[in-house]
């Protein structure tokens, strides 16, 4: 007992365990907890391990192990989607979580490592590891195809009434916004190392605290644009979402959901994603429209749409679509579909940014013969779509398109060629748990502050939300209701310097940082 009390009190003193605790720690600023102050007091004490460091080894080691903490706690809820899934045992979630974070930990790994040759100044290493966590988030977003859940800036993020400190990414971008709030955590390092116990030490403690509770939006509240909205939450939930018995209970809850409160207004009714149980298009297999034991003809699921949202509105909704070759399916479309009054299709985009394991198989001819299978039922892969699109619905204004995780992506949501009046984010959070939502919906909003859009979205079980150009949540449901948001939808903003710069922004602000760190350095030694 004595020995084990004796390697405890050892592995608690670890340099290596303190990392990994730290980096659980710094993901309690998430959603849904928000606790801020503790992600800042984690990342200060990141740096104060990596400026002990005695080799290049050890500060990487301990980066890693912060990231695999930090990521293990952010990505939780993905262990709650599988066990959604009947072909895999739902403690496979945890191992997937973990794997996920033995990747995503490279990043704050590499972070750590080039900042440890700074690590002689503190200054230079504060301003180094801001400006490298800026560019590792970043890569984050593109290697692999990208996967940037919960990047660091989103712990800025105010209330729904508010942005908070987010309210600077119109001038810096998410990946730069996370920069700073490294540079704040940065100021506690320093107060700790100076070892001060004067007013300077104090207002280091001081200003991180105020620079996060500033409400920090300097744009004009939005003004509306006249255009009424209608937004359906028809909390269908995830386990009987995919069953074909009741696809048509569910199709006439959400429509019944959609009917106009007065005759003939100009109205967009928006549906979630996974809103038509039915495809929509014609000319697909017979048995492909056959759900349970009736035949779901798309002329007539379009008529009744038509007929559920009335004259003068136009339909917004989550489906699916076929890709065919040769009279042989060959792949589905993850799509939002636009239906008129009429019943006739108005346009549709098609999702670019897929889930791998989620909406198709990498490795398919390998992973399929050892059990391995998509979250999402049915055996037919995704395909993606060509990117980020506007379309233009005439008097229901230009609308840029965004399904569900593709919102995540900072820089990546605008065809800058073609800027929308606002921004559609139809989703399903029904598998991501209670910590998935708020997260999810927390992106959302940093989206519209960066690019000055309003956000409308649309979620089958919540939260559903309408989301100004500054990032307010104007109004919203709350999880597990069903119900309706029914308004004008906000104006969008001009351009902002975010909107024309895209993620070449960040990346200047992370040279300016690391340009800074040399000069520091060089001052030392001069």
């Amino acid at each position: 007992m004595n020995r084990f009390r004796t390697f405890a009190a050892r592995l608690a003193g670890s340099s290596l365990c303190q990392a990994f605790v730290l980096g659980i720690v710094s993901a309690c600023g998430f959603e849904p907890l928000h606790l801020w102050p503790l992600t800042l007091l984690a990342l200060a004490a990141l740096l104060a391990l990596i400026a002990r460091s005695p080799t290049a080894k050890g500060a990487a080691l301990t980066g890693w192990l912060f990231g695999l903490g930090h990521f293990i706690l952010g990505n939780n809820w993905i262990a709650t989607a599988f066990t959604y899934q009947a072909n895999m045992p739902a403690w496979l979630g945890w191992c997937a979580v973990v794997a996920l974070a033995l990747y995503l930990a490279v990043y704050p790994m590499l972070a750590a490592l080039g900042a440890w040759r700074f690590r002689q100044n503190g200054p230079a290493l504060v301003l180094a590891f801001a400006g490298l966590w800026i560019l590792t988030e970043w890569l984050r977003s593109w290697v692999f195809t990208g996967y940037v859940w919960n990047p660091l800036g989103m712990v800025a993020l105010g209330g729904f009434d508010t942005p908070g400190l987010a309210g600077m990414a119109p001038w810096l971008g998410t990946y730069a916004l996370s920069g700073l709030v490294v540079l704040l955590a940065g100021f506690w390092f320093m107060a700790a190392r100076n070892g001060r116990g004067d007013w300077r030490a104090g207002l280091m403690v001081a200003f991180p605290l105020a620079a996060m509770l500033f409400p920090w939006s300097l744009q004009a509240p939005p003004s509306r644009t006249g255009l009424r909205y209608t937004l359906v939450q028809p909390d269908i939930r995830q386990e009987s979402l995919d069953d074909p018995e009741q696809f048509a209970a569910q199709f006439i809850k959400t429509a019944g959901l959609s009917r106009p409160l007065k005759t003939g207004e100009t109205r967009l009714v928006l549906w979630p994603e996974s809103g038509v149980p039915f495809y929509l298009a014609t000319g697909y297999p017979r048995y492909f429209y056959i759900a349970s034991d009736y035949e779901a003809d798309p002329l007539l699921v379009r008529r009744k749409i038509g007929e559920a949202v009335g004259n003068g509105s136009l339909l917004l909704t989550g489906a699916v679509d076929l890709e065919m070759r040769g009279g042989k399916v060959l792949a589905a479309r993850n799509v939002i579909s636009a239906v008129g009054a009429d019943g006739g299709l108005k346009g549709s985009y098609a999702k670019a940014h897929l889930v791998p394991y989620g909406e198709y198989l990498p490795m398919r001819w390998l992973l399929e013969p050892l059990g391995a299978s998509r979250l999402v039922p049915g055996a037919l892969d995704f395909w993606p779509g060509p990117g980020p699109r506007t379309l233009d619905l005439g008097p229901w204004g230009k609308a840029g398109m965004q399904i569900c995780y593709e919102i995540i992506f900072s820089g990546q949501v605008v065809d800058r060629a073609h800027r929308p009046d606002y921004i559609f984010n139809p989703s399903n959070d029904g598998w991501f748990g209670s910590f998935g939502p708020p997260q999810h919906l927390a992106q959302a909003r940093m989206r519209a502050i960066e690019e000055g859009l309003p956000v409308l979205r649309a979620t089958t079980t919540g939260i559903s939300a309408v989301i100004d150009a500054n990032g307010r949540v104007v109004r919203h449901l709350p999880r597990h209701v069903a119900g309706r948001l029914d308004g004008v939808i906000p104006s969008a903003h001009p351009p902002t310097l975010f909107a024309r710069l895209g993620n070449m922004l960040p990346l200047a602000w992370a040279a300016v940082l690391l340009a800074l760190s040399l000069v520091a350095m060089r001052r030392r030694r001069s």
